[in-house]
């Protein structure tokens, strides 16, 4: 038995010393705490671009149901229809001062500002195709119409200013089935108003 032991004791102390055998053994394990690092490494990554695109989901959530549960500017004004008619013809009153929908003439006024009156029955065709109509009651105010065409000069198409004495409200801003009236300035609602219909018409027309 002694002499087995020995014997193996040799072979063993043979193999501990043989380098190149020690220095297999080491490359091996390199090279399987190699892959142990990057498959972790990949883990890691993966979690991140998952924790990620989970964040990203749950916000592009509450931007929709923040936006669908947000008021939206000015009151609903019921349709009363697209009807073309000729110039100066008569027809139904309009629901609302000043209209949003109903009859009219098959022509529209340039975008902009003028500072004077348009018929109803021309201007609501810019509100079918995505306009956005801001009338003012008094044409002496002064500072009030140069407050309201410079806001008007920052878009290049499908905002109207112009003068309209009907108007049971200072300032009306107009649009297809709805309508926002102010007693005084206030840029930021009526720029809500415009984000919000602007190009929203019945009929998408290019500007």
């Amino acid at each position: 038995m002694r002499r087995v032991n020995t014997v193996f004791e040799l072979t063993m102390s043979r193999v501990e010393q043989d380098p190149k055998r020690q220095r297999r053994q080491v490359a091996r394990e390199a090279k399987l705490e190699a892959q142990r690092r990057r498959e972790t490494q990949r883990r890691r990554r993966a979690l991140v671009i998952y924790a990620g695109l989970a964040l990203v989901g749950v916000a592009v959530i509450g931007l929709i149901a923040r936006s669908a549960t947000r008021p939206q500017p000015g009151e609903r004004v019921a349709g009363q229809g697209s009807s073309h008619i000729g110039s100066g013809q008569s027809h139904p009153a309009y629901n609302s001062n000043p209209p949003t929908s109903g009859w009219h003439v098959p022509q529209t006024v340039s975008w902009g500002s003028l500072r004077s009156e348009v018929p109803d029955e021309v201007v609501l065709h810019n509100l079918e195709h995505g306009g956005v109509w801001i009338s003012y009651k008094n044409p002496g105010d002064t500072v009030l119409v140069e407050k309201l065409e410079a806001l008007a000069s920052r878009y290049r198409s499908k905002v109207l200013i112009t003068l309209r004495s009907k108007n049971d409200s200072p300032i009306a801003i107009a649009a297809w089935e709805r309508l926002l009236k102010l007693e005084t300035y206030d840029e930021q609602r009526i720029v809500e108003f415009i984000n919000a219909y602007r190009n929203r018409g019945p009929e998408r027309v290019p500007d």
